[in-house]
């Protein structure tokens, strides 16, 4: 046994959840098994029809679309990996269009580069009847805070093209090194994507093949008389570049508590062994318009206990509100 079965021509009906998706989109997720060059060799040959028509990959579709798929081999699927018991974040809000869960720093949004599994598998594992489950934004892995799930095609579309356009409110909570002085400072550095030779990812302040990014940061707490002086800021995103907010922080010379790409490794090790084993970056606050309804949504995240104890545990005498 090779392990393949050939499945017969199969009609699918098009739902609200995938209404305004590819069509080459609705074939790689819906063909269990099948690989998207054999997706894409179907439509370039007609054999898939929309409607009763040829279409091309980038055809999109619209709620009662009929989609023919001829008979098709497909490998058996593998027994699904659970993920482990309680894994499950927060669940900050919830209604028919949008999920948002509060998630705890070390956990990959989702699987890949060695993770198993992330929260979008984990919250797909728990919810197996959901139609549908997409990621909106990301966040690093060290990162906690709010991150928001769509429930509908049409409130994932929605959402992307409010985070396009900056119409959605993000807000973090980072501890930095150094006499951080200004109630308020706009920083307007571009950045530029590139791999290192060991093929990791990396940005950098880049005038010339830069994207533009802007930061926005305000003072909430100073420890002048600590040594090292230290600052806890809110940063808000204006553009949503990769590691935008650690290589801004960087470039103006306060590196971020814990960043193991951009920070200071003499400085993180010393805050380790204070209990700060960690990045200092929490996405504590998300204002939107609801991508259904159209209210105003306000939503927040309170600071994990790990790092409320280190703020906690700085002597009190040597800080400033």
């Amino acid at each position: 046994m090779n392990g393949l079965s050939k499945e017969a021509a199969r009609q699918l009906a098009v739902g609200d959840d995938a209404a305004g998706q590819r069509i080459d989109n609705f074939l790689c997720r819906t063909l269990k098994g099948v690989p998207k060059s054999h997706v894409y060799r179907i439509l370039r040959s007609g054999e898939v029809r929309l409607n009763g028509r040829r279409v091309g990959p980038d055809e999109r579709l619209a709620c009662g679309d009929r989609v023919r798929v001829p008979p098709i081999r497909t490998a058996a699927p593998a027994a699904p990996r659970q993920p482990p018991a309680g894994a499950v974040p927060p669940i900050v809000h919830e209604d028919d269009a949008l999920l948002v869960v509060d998630k705890p720093a070390g956990l990959a949004v989702h699987g890949g580069s060695g993770v198993a599994h992330g929260l979008i598998e984990t919250l797909r594992a728990a919810r197996p009847t959901a139609r549908f489950l997409e990621l909106v934004h990301r966040l690093d892995r060290d990162t906690s805070g709010l991150l928001l799930v769509a429930k509908t095609r049409p409130a994932l579309t929605a959402l992307h093209a409010a985070l396009r356009e900056g119409r959605v409110d993000k807000r973090y909570l980072v501890l930095v090194r150094g006499r951080w002085r200004d109630a308020k400072r706009s920083v307007r550095l571009p950045l530029h994507k590139f791999a290192t030779k060991a093929g990791e990812r990396r940005v950098r302040v880049d005038d010339a093949a830069g994207r533009e990014a802007v930061t926005v940061f305000r003072r909430v707490q100073t420890w002048p008389a600590h040594e090292p002086p230290l600052a806890l800021l809110e940063a808000e995103l204006l553009t949503g570049r990769t590691h935008q907010i650690r290589v801004h922080l960087t470039a103006l010379g306060f590196p971020l508590a814990g960043d193991d790409k951009y920070g200071d490794f003499a400085w993180n090790r010393a805050l380790a062994k204070q209990g700060l084993k960690r990045m200092f970056l929490h996405a504590a606050r998300l204002s939107l318009v609801h991508p259904a309804t159209g209210t105003p949504l306000v939503l927040e995240a309170a600071l994990p206990p790990d790092l409320r104890r280190f703020l906690e545990a700085l002597d009190g005498r040597d800080a400033d509100a």
